[in-house]
């Protein structure tokens, strides 16, 4: 049963440690990444909104 304790202890005095060693982003960095992301999806979505009007257009054409 000790030993179980000790190999917890020394668990999260680890967890502990790594945690501290985290860098967590600034307000302006969370901004700017989130704004990236929200401006790619919007690219990805214009892009294959357009595949399929051309795909569309393609079958009602043949």
């Amino acid at each position: 049963m000790k030993k179980i304790l000790n190999a917890c202890s020394k668990y999260f005095k680890g967890v502990k440690k790594e945690i501290g060693r985290i860098r967590w982003t600034t307000g302006k960095e969370l901004v700017k990444f989130s704004v990236t992301a929200v401006t790619f999806m919007l690219c990805l979505g214009v892009y294959f909104y357009a595949i399929d009007i051309l795909v569309s257009l393609i079958r009602s054409v043949a």
